[in-house]
């Protein structure tokens, strides 16, 4: 017998990998995991999972699925074409999902309805000629799906489809304002739009009635309502009520000129009405003093209120984001705030199912964290965390009151957990780094932190150290040197295939990633205090935290270390080879360093306090 348990546990330990480092290739080739989202009665929950192979130099998409009650993982479809999923219908399996392509083969999409067991029984339900997304649907008292979507319209509220439209002479564009592009994405006529339709049940089926709705294009002055907003919006940028008669939708203030200004609104529209019927929740003047960006409207799970959050700060989209409440009712939105004077800014949010506690994930120390938050709380009160480590990629309140979070860390590209909003007792169903042969060997004993003090704040900074495979504190590792961008922003415990911390520490390095003046997380006041300060707070934290390290972690050898930085952190490492810094660096990497002479003046007004044609340093 112990012949076989032994040879048992050498086959065993032979099948695991036994390398802990990964490579720029595994961790292109690793999965990459959507969101899990549960049924109704949280039976089950399904999300995508992505490969890329590097053999086939193709992608795959198939569908997972996780039993709640049992922990069980299985294949839940294999089609490509499914891109978007819903649950609503009659019953707790009951699904509306999106597959890619429609009958015509024009460039549009399909609508089908199924049961999410049965999938091989499921039902055209409508053919549409556009590249729609973004899928919302709720089940109306008569039994009819409501839905929205959103796609680019032309100007004058049709859909646009690439593939049908007519090819221009010229590839010329014309501009009649300054607001050309924003970030990498050049602004056409052609703006965004969230459509809306019924599906009629009849006869055992559903079928489209009439034609989508179009409720945002037409509501114009200075410039005209978009919904998303491109070029990172998404359908977090709108809402159906759960009885299906009332849609919200975020725009850039239409009164404002787009270039200038970060301020932005949430409209209430009724489900049969229009365009010309919708109405903003938080025009500029209901609320002293409020006049920034806005996001995230969501309707409570009766459909009485509406949640968002908004910025003060009209040309600073890096202003602590506040909670608001409004009812749903265009005749008295009475909207209110919500733990106003909370120092961190939220922007992630989910109502309880009573409706009387707002779930909020906020950066925090480093991390992002779930906080509730009672509906009424007054504006000193401090939310208590309920989750710790990681960033969460979405949330959803389950029936029974939990959460389900889809999360990320350094170590791990995706875990899936429930969490109790009352204890913050957790139940983990899935951890990348457990499964994937790409993540094995890594863990939180990767990771560390320490905090350091500089000259420019008394806010004591904090910083990541991210060690590389098989670290023996008894050896030298040459420094890597991270600089985050923003400036406004940070470096956070959760998974990048941007940034992958964990990579780089795998060629060898020690990477030191820390968190200076600008950083989200330790308060408001710390991330404004780089407005005018670009070239000294940040530039002297950095100074300390090299220093830190030098005096303090013997295993770093900084006198074989290499900078780099994307962004904010780009122009900083372009900093450090004009200033004492630039002499402690093998190598300087600055990737896509900050144009003083963007396309929209909103950010350097705020960041440099000027602009660079009115005489800013």
């Amino acid at each position: 017998m112990r012949s076989i348990i032994r040879a048992t546990v050498v086959a065993i330990l032979a099948a695991l990998p036994l390398i802990d480092a990964i490579t720029p290739e595994g961790m292109l080739a690793a999965p990459r995991r959507g969101v899990a989202q549960a049924n109704p009665s949280a039976d089950f929950a399904i999300y995508t999972n992505t490969n890329y192979s590097f053999q086939d130099q193709e992608e795959t998409t198939v569908w997972q699925q996780v039993h709640l009650r049992s922990g069980a993982f299985s294949t839940w479809s294999t089609d490509p074409n499914i891109t978007e999923v819903v649950f609503v219908g009659t019953t707790n399996t009951s699904i509306l999902y999106i597959n890619s392509t429609n009958e015509a083969g024009d460039g549009g999409i399909s609508l089908y309805t199924a049961d999410a067991t049965r999938l091989s029984n499921a039902r055209l339900v409508a053919s549409l000629s556009a590249p729609f997304s973004g899928l919302k649907a709720v089940a109306t008292k008569s039994g009819d799906i409501h839905f929205l979507l959103y796609t680019l319209a032309y100007p004058n509220g049709t859909a646009y489809n690439e593939d049908l439209a007519e090819t221009p002479a010229s590839s010329a564009r014309i501009y009649t304002d300054i607001y050309v592009r924003h970030w990498d994405t050049y602004l056409t006529p052609q703006r965004n739009a969230v459509f809306g339709g019924t599906l009629k049940r009849g006869n055992g089926t559903y079928s489209l009635a009439g034609e989508l709705t179009n409720y945002v294009t037409g509501r114009c002055n200075a410039t005209c309502a978009e919904s998303p907003v491109q070029p990172f919006g998404s359908s977090g940028d709108y809402d159906i009520s759960p009885d299906g008669s009332q849609v919200i939708f975020l725009t850039k203030n239409i009164d404002l000129p787009l270039a200038n200004f970060t301020s932005s609104q949430i409209y209430w529209v009724p489900f049969n009405g229009s365009a010309n019927d919708s109405v903003p929740i938080n025009p500029i003047g209901a609320t002293p003093g409020v006049e920034g960006a806005s996001s995230s409207p969501t309707f409570s799970k009766d459909g009485s209120k509406v949640a968002y959050f908004q910025m003060n700060g009209i040309y600073y989209e890096s202003d602590r984001n506040i909670i608001y409440v409004a009812n749903a009712d265009p005749n008295n939105f009475n909207v209110q705030s919500v733990a106003g004077e909370w120092d961190r800014s939220p922007d992630v949010l989910a109502w309880s199912n009573d409706g009387s506690v707002l779930f909020v994930a906020a950066p925090d120390l480093g991390r992002k964290r779930i906080f509730p938050v009672p509906m009424d709380a007054v504006a000193d009160y401090k939310p208590s965390n309920i989750t710790n480590e990681g960033v969460p990629a979405g949330m959803q309140v389950l029936a029974n009151g939990d959460i389900l979070v889809s999360d990320s860390k350094i170590w791990s590209s995706r875990d899936i957990y429930t969490v109790k909003p009352d204890s913050g007792a957790t139940n983990v169903y899935f951890q990348a780094n457990l499964v994937d042969t790409e993540l094995a060997g890594l863990g939180p004993q990767d990771v560390s932190e320490f905090y350091f003090s500089s000259n420019s704040t008394e806010t004591a900074l904090q910083s990541w150290i991210i060690y590389p495979a098989n670290f023996s504190a008894d050896q030298t590792y040459p420094l890597a040197f991270l600089v985050h961008g923003g400036p406004q922003g940070g470096f956070y415990n959760s998974w990048s295939t941007r940034w992958n911390y964990k990579v780089w520490a795998d060629q060898g390095y020690v990477v030191i990633a820390p968190n200076p003046t600008a950083s989200s997380g330790w308060g408001q006041n710390l991330t404004d205090a780089v407005a005018g300060h670009w070239g000294d707070y940040p530039y002297w934290d950095l100074v300390y935290a090299w220093d830190y390290v030098h005096e303090n972690l013997p295993y770093v050898d900084t006198s074989r270390g290499i900078s780099a930085g994307a962004s904010f952190g780009g122009y900083m490492n372009n900093w450090f080879q004009g200033h004492e810094m630039g002499r402690r660096w093998y190598l300087h990497l600055a990737q896509r360093d900050f144009n003083l002479l963007s396309l929209e003046p909103y950010p350097v007004l705020r960041k440099l306090g000027n602009t660079p044609f009115c005489g800013a340093q």
